[in-house]
């Protein structure tokens, strides 16, 4: 999907209109935020994946290890 210049011409006079002058750079920075929030979010997702996958037969996940040592008596 590509933008032309008129459609993002068109798309910054609805923002205007929509939050006005003053407001606009309190909204990008609120969606600047939100989306490295959820890139940050979505790389730990991936982390705690890879933490968890078993190789070898070897639990590698810390909580899995933390219950292991409560289970045995550790």
């Amino acid at each position: 999907m590509h933008l032309g210049a008129g459609e993002i011409a068109l798309l910054i006079i609805l923002a205007l209109v929509l939050f006005g002058a003053k407001r606009l750079p309190q909204v990008g920075r609120a969606a600047g935020e939100a989306i490295r929030e959820f890139k940050s979010a979505f790389n730990g997702v991936g982390k705690l994946k890879d933490d968890v996958v078993e190789m070898d037969g070897v639990r590698t996940s810390d909580a899995e290890k933390q219950a292991d040592g409560e289970e045995n008596g550790s």
